[in-house]
């Protein structure tokens, strides 16, 4: 399973570097729609004051394919946050923080949100019904607050090390993307495990877009670590196969929080996986 999952990754590079056909022609002939899409994804993954037609939303599906796009802005901004810490001449671990602070302040937290409410839902309740239950619960528990307690002391002590190296900038960036692109994915592989929510506003995600996702994510991890960049993309995939099967067995569905816990996870790995290159 893993295996194909991989191969569909790097068939999806494959398509990038050699557009045709329909790719092609969205790439060079819908520029407007792009821009579009990559709006919308900013819109719907972000807080950025970005302000949309009522009937752009009704593309929402149609953008996730943008959704890596979105993690070079978030990316980008944890940098500018860093390198103007270090520029007044602030510690590393202030600048580790401030960096970690600005990406959670530029998606409100939207993702943190969703992998608290799963380790609620997913380790609290007995079966799908009461772990939907759960996670739609605003109060946060146990486990909701050691999940977030863990991930974000990882995230902190990666920034701290990765900063203590020149070019630490592009890899940053790098996992950014690579973890949201793992999104599309999660919302192709899975039905609709709610009636209502974010993901089931967005709609059904076709294969494709989660394609051109990947494709996007292992690329700037290739192009950012090189070879590396390969075991990176590997990671990626895992989590991401992780995740469904997890899901699936949970809650035998998929919801906004499970894309947000998702990205979460494989922001995590990736970064742990930084370390060992």
């Amino acid at each position: 399973m893993i295996g194909s999952f991989v191969v569909s990754i790097f068939a999806s590079v494959f398509n990038l570097l050699c557009i045709s056909d329909k790719v092609g022609t969205t790439l060079l002939a819908q520029q407007n729609d792009l821009l579009k899409d990559i709006a919308l994804a900013l819109s719907l993954l972000t807080r950025l004051p970005i302000r949309l037609d009522e009937d752009a939303y009704a593309h929402s599906a149609r953008a996730a394919w943008a959704y890596p796009l979105v993690g070079v802005v978030t990316g980008l901004i944890a940098c500018i946050a860093a390198k103007l810490a270090l520029w007044i001449g602030l510690p590393l671990w202030s600048a580790a923080i401030l960096a970690l602070g600005a990406g959670i302040v530029a998606t409100g937290a939207m993702h943190e949100d969703g992998l608290g409410d799963c380790a609620d839902g997913f380790w609290g309740g007995w079966d799908p019904a009461m772990r939907l239950k759960i996670m739609k619960d605003s109060q946060i528990g146990t486990y909701g607050v050691l999940a977030l307690g863990i991930t974000l002391a990882l995230r902190f002590g990666v920034l701290l090390e990765l900063l203590r190296f020149d070019n630490w900038a592009l890899p940053l960036i790098a996992v950014h993307v690579a973890s949201r692109a793992v999104m599309p994915a999660i919302m192709t592989a899975l039905p609709h495990a709610r009636d209502v929510g974010l993901s089931k506003s967005v709609g059904f995600v076709s294969k494709r877009c989660a394609q051109i996702a990947a494709g996007i994510g292992a690329l700037a991890l290739i192009f950012t670590l090189g070879l590396y960049g390969i075991g990176m993309t590997l990671v990626a995939a895992i989590c991401a196969y992780l995740c469904i099967t997890l899901t699936r067995a949970k809650i035998e569905g998929q919801t906004g929080d499970v894309c947000g816990a998702s990205q979460q996870v494989t922001e995590v790995a990736l970064f742990l996986s930084l370390l060992t290159s």
